[in-house]
């Protein structure tokens, strides 16, 4: 049975005092950052493709578990496009191709290539979905990308690199940055849950060649490394996939976007909580930057328009538009 979605219009952020969005996205950020300590884990186990239709797998059933409970349904048609897309992607060709590229060069490259992402993001959210770039966005980006390679540099010399490592983190970038893109048209479509659920299965779908070897793998597993393949798929893949579909249906695909920054700072910080893994002052200050940049990145301007009456505020969602405009270079 499909479902007709009252998902907001693209590109309409909350209203002001509407705490949802923001907390959804700050709930993906901060499991995505913890993805990254389970993956040490669950990489010294399971090779790349085993590895993430595991981790897919485990998100698929919890999903589709909630879907059941729901009766969430069958998305609209016209979302099929994006959710195949985003699944082909963002869930199974990024998963693998990041997978395998931090086997091949050290942490710092592939923070510093993977972090083109969020840049690429913006860039084809400009060109394919007209959201423009405000300059604020630009400028934040900008000081964000800086500390992800400040950090990226602090981190670099602990392992060795291969210019096959470094193409795969630069596919995982471009596959993250189109599934995303890809994404957000299917939200006017069908709800996060739905978008999130089939796209995830599509994912599972196109790592099934892999089944053969993470079974192989499974039986030879210590159960430290599966369960953080299954803590993978319920956390950072099945929840934190739908709360970051909740927010970018509220917001741009760039904001969103530049939001991701966040995930080195939180990273160093995680390291440094569970694995004792003491920072540099360099890798502090990275970190410190990429916050930085996501704050001015996720600041609304003061457009100088006072409203003509106290009981009529400019504030709202259909004022975005007119923010975005005066923002732009």
């Amino acid at each position: 049975m499909t479902t007709t979605p009252t998902a907001p219009h693209a590109g309409h952020a909350p209203s002001a005092g509407d705490w949802r969005a923001p907390a959804a996205a700050c709930t993906t950020v901060l499991l995505w950052a913890s993805a990254f300590v389970s993956i040490r884990s669950a990489g010294e186990a399971y090779s790349p493709g085993a590895l993430a239709l595991g981790r897919l797998l485990a998100g698929t059933l919890v999903l589709g578990a909630i879907c059941l409970v729901r009766r969430e349904g069958l998305p609209s048609r016209a979302a099929w496009p994006g959710i195949v897309a985003s699944g082909l992607l963002w869930f199974g060709l990024y998963m693998v191709a990041l997978n395998w590229g931090e086997q091949e060069v050290d942490a710092g490259t592939a923070a510093m290539v993977v972090n083109i992402g969020p840049i690429l993001i913006a860039l084809l959210g400009a060109r394919m979905l007209q959201e423009g770039l405000p300059r604020r966005l630009l400028v934040g980006m900008g000081v964000s990308f800086t500390g992800a390679a400040v950090v990226g540099l602090s981190m670099s010399g602990k392992g060795g690199s291969s210019v096959l490592g470094v193409l795969l983190c630069l596919l995982a970038a471009v596959a993250y940055a189109a599934g995303v893109v890809s994404q957000k048209p299917a939200l006017r479509h069908g709800t996060a849950l739905q978008v999130t659920t089939f796209g995830c299965l599509i994912g599972t779908v196109a790592c099934l060649p892999f089944s053969g070897v993470l079974v192989s793998e499974a039986a030879d597993a210590p159960l430290s490394a599966t369960l953080n393949m299954v803590y993978l798929g319920v956390f950072p893949t099945a929840l934190a996939f739908t709360t970051w579909a909740y927010a970018l249906a509220r917001t741009t695909a760039g904001r969103m976007g530049a939001t991701t920054y966040a995930v080195p700072a939180l990273v160093v910080l995680m390291a440094w909580l569970f694995l004792d893994e003491v920072p540099a002052l360099l890798t502090i200050g990275g970190g410190l930057l990429c916050l930085a940049g996501v704050a001015v990145s996720r600041m609304r301007p003061q457009t100088g328009v006072k409203p003509t009456h106290p009981a009529m505020p400019v504030e709202g969602p259909r004022h975005d538009a007119e923010r975005e405009q005066a923002e732009r270079p």
